[in-house]
């Protein structure tokens, strides 16, 4: 189970009861931040238009919160396919959409404002992916999954899966182009539109890759339903900030 603790000064989404979780797992909102509209307030990404001492600022005021040094931080430069980095460092992999490592303090983080953030957790290895429609399609979350349990040396059935906030079928209508890239138990039919289920559909994928039901723990957060929390590229029209998901081995895991 998640849980969004609202009250904090800067909010954010952590797990619940689980004894095999990494030492850290977040998602994190738009609440909490210094950037002004259409940016408010916790905007992480360097790629939008907004000032970038805000985003400087706002990142710094996360990682204080969840309790990260930015010196131990990885990014990506994500680009909607399904590549996995390795991560032996800190620093910034551009090009992938997905990264693991085996290296106890390293934080990862994906950025995300629609597409789905999926983190991936074992006692020896955690991974980050950024998932839209594509990235799904083109198998991301199993990419990330099978590289994730070679460097820890363990199979699928000792993975944790998270799944963050991001734009649900209420919301997400797709193309029949769209759609028939993926199975029908993932689509719904509303009066002739479409609509798309990406936690369904990296369910799917992540099953058949041989994680066990009852593996995927999801925080149900519907990024377009929630503009007070958080940010959507398809609700605000391509204007509006990035949240962050974040995962680390804990120091004393090596």
């Amino acid at each position: 189970m998640w849980t969004l603790r609202s009250d904090a000064a800067v909010p954010v989404w952590r797990p619940d009861g689980d004894p095999r979780r990494a030492a850290l797992l977040v998602f994190s909102t738009r609440r909490g931040g210094v950037s002004q509209p259409p940016y408010a307030s916790l905007n992480l990404g360097r790629s939008t238009a907004d000032q970038p001492d805000h985003v400087a600022e706002n990142r710094t005021r996360l990682l204080d919160a969840i309790g990260v040094s930015p010196s131990r931080l990885v990014t990506l430069g994500q680009v909607h396919g399904a590549d996995v980095a390795r991560a032996e460092a800190p620093g910034f992999h551009g090009g992938h959409d997905a990264v693991v490592t085996r290296v106890p303090g390293l934080a990862l983080a994906v950025t995300s404002a629609d597409c789905l953030p999926i983190l991936f957790s074992t006692d020896r290895a955690v991974g980050a992916a950024h998932a839209g429609w594509r990235g799904v399609a083109s198998g991301v979350a199993e990419a990330t999954l099978a590289a994730l349990c070679e460097i820890a040396g363990v199979p699928p059935q000792r993975v944790r899966v998270h799944l963050g906030p991001c734009i649900r079928p209420c919301c997400y209508e797709v193309g029949p182009d769209v759609a028939e890239r993926f199975p029908e138990q993932t689509l719904e039919r509303r009066n002739g539109s479409i609509r798309l289920g990406l936690p369904a559909a990296v369910a799917l994928r992540l099953g058949a890759a041989g994680l066990p039901p009852g593996a995927i723990a999801d925080t149900g957060a519907c990024t377009a339903c929630e503009p007070f929390w958080y940010f959507s590229h398809r609700r605000d029209r391509g204007i509006t900030g990035r949240h962050w998901g974040v995962v680390g081995l804990p120091v004393d895991s090596a």
